[in-house]
């Protein structure tokens, strides 16, 4: 009788953890759309875990910077249990997210908390230059980022900021050494993507800094 009062008691125990856990699940996700930092700060400091995924497969961090959630992202960031490095299907990281996003402060704390600046293959610059964010790209190159890093397909940040970022981001990139004479598995050149999009300055600009690197009658 004892040992079946015992299952039963641990049955109604495990069955509260359950639904307080599914309750705390829906807030925390609610929390985050809401953009509510305090509220996911209190259900952090209850023992929900920061890493929990969404029916989408997307982590509570990673959701908060995707949805321009930046207070919530914030609280996530602050908490040391969360992992800054969880990586989405497409092994897309926060920070990339951020720094395609243009959240400079966002950037800045991530780093603060080991985010992989060299993540390989498409890596955080990649995602700056494509969004033109000058700021970003200078904080990532301040810390080590790899300025010719190259994608799986072997596109460069010169290559995306060339089609689609800005001609400020081109010119910064060309500033700090990027190698534009490089090509992707397809033979394309960053000349090439600022063709593509048919931004001649971007492609006129590529162009004059291989011809002043090159000897003369070379080019």
């Amino acid at each position: 009788m004892r040992k079946s009062l015992q299952i039963v008691a641990q049955l109604v125990l495990a069955l509260g953890v359950s639904l307080a856990h599914a309750g705390s699940y829906d807030d925390f996700f609610k929390a985050i759309k809401r953009d509510d930092g305090k509220a996911v700060t209190e259900l952090l400091q209850r023992g929900f875990d920061p890493d929990t995924i969404d029916p989408l497969g997307r982590a509570g961090l990673f959701i908060a910077v995707q949805d321009g959630s930046l207070h919530a992202a914030d609280a996530l960031i602050a908490w040391p249990k969360t992992r800054v490095e969880w990586r989405s299907a497409k092994d897309e990281s926060p920070l990339m997210i951020a720094a395609l996003r243009g959240h400079t402060e966002l950037v800045k704390k991530l780093i603060a908390r080991d985010a992989d600046v060299n993540k390989p293959g498409w890596a955080p610059l990649h995602y700056a230059a494509t969004g033109g964010h000058v700021d970003i790209m200078k904080i990532l190159l301040d810390d080590y980022a790899f300025i010719d890093a190259q994608s799986p397909n072997k596109t460069t940040p010169l290559m995306m900021a060339a089609k689609y970022g800005s001609t400020a981001a081109v010119k910064l990139l060309l500033d700090e050494g990027a190698d534009a004479t490089m090509r992707n598995e397809l033979g394309l050149s960053a000349v090439d993507f600022a063709l593509q999009a048919q931004r001649q300055d971007a492609a006129d600009m590529i162009a004059a800094a291989i011809r002043k690197a090159q000897p003369k009658g070379k080019w």
